[in-house]
């Protein structure tokens, strides 16, 4: 007798109750637009060198994250304009998670060998990361902010629009302080009443305020909560940063950027620029 079990079929059923035609109705597909999205990467070296489909797909699908968490910080800050903290906090939250995903994403582009870029690098021509639109937006957003940028995006009119508006508007960082002010924290007049147009500058006179916050027993766990998310979305975007500049640094070395930088060079002079200062600052005060 035959000690084997009786081999089963590797397979499910398909349920009675699941729909497979889809000639007169939505679709995965069609409801995501599968279509134009996988039909979107056309590698441009030739031959055709294998490893420009990864390059090609890293960079799309950071764009698509990118999208999102300025969806995100938009939401966030309008949140933040009508004292709703819970759902801003919720919106960051979310922004955090989108930066993990970033920056994890950059260990994949690094199994692109040194050599197997090469092979396919000059047919970029200029393109560079560096004139992603979405990605300048994020850092408007979060005070970063460089009319010079603006004429990187001249012939895309667009892009260039979006990027006005953002210049020209407070930052998501303005309006959390406008909001501590709204519910009686001492942010100075000059610092409401900035011009937005400027990149962020250190202020001293929000340490003490942000120190009342962080030790007092009567702070509203969304004022504090608040800091510590931003806190978190600079963390976050430093090591997005940092991950950044390793990963150039070990496929093309030391070379000057496709659109004209100069490369890894450029790329750590990013690491000194921040966001929200006072909120680095006051961790000295604290305490004291």
């Amino acid at each position: 007798m035959s000690n084997h079990q009786p081999q089963t079929e590797n397979q499910r059923d398909i349920e009675d109750g699941v729909r497979t035609d889809f000639k007169n109705t939505m679709s995965y597909g069609s409801y995501l637009d599968l279509d134009r999205i996988l039909s979107a990467q056309h590698p441009v070296s030739v031959p055709e060198h294998h490893d420009e489909m990864l390059f090609i797909i890293q960079h799309q699908t950071s764009e698509l994250w990118l999208k999102l968490m300025l969806h995100e910080l938009l939401e966030a800050r309008r949140l933040l304009e009508v004292d709703d903290f819970g759902k801003a906090l919720k919106c960051l939250a979310r922004v955090k998670h989108i930066q993990k995903t970033l920056t994890e994403q950059w260990s994949v582009l690094a199994t692109l060998t040194p050599r197997e870029y090469a092979q396919f690098r000059d047919f970029l021509g200029s393109s560079s990361g560096f004139q992603s639109f979405q990605y300048r937006a994020v850092e408007f957003i979060l005070g970063n902010k460089h009319e010079g940028m603006l004429k990187v995006h001249e012939a895309d009119p667009k892009a260039h629009e979006v990027l006005t508006k953002l210049l020209h508007e407070p930052g998501l960082y303005d309006v959390f302080l406008a909001a501590l002010a709204r519910h009686g924290y001492a942010i100075p007049e000059e610092v409401l009443s900035r011009d937005v147009t400027k990149p962020w500058a250190f202020q001293e006179a929000l340490v003490p305020v942000f120190k009342d916050i962080y030790e007092s027993e009567d702070t509203r766990w969304g004022f504090y909560q608040a800091c510590e998310d931003l806190v978190d979305v600079e963390d976050n975007f430093q090591a997005w940063r940092f991950r950044h500049m390793r990963v150039v640094q070990r496929t093309i070395g030391f070379k000057r950027g496709t659109g004209g930088s100069s490369g890894v060079d450029f790329l750590k002079r990013a690491l000194d620029l921040t966001f929200f200062p006072e909120l680095f600052a006051v961790r000295t005060e604290i305490g004291k």
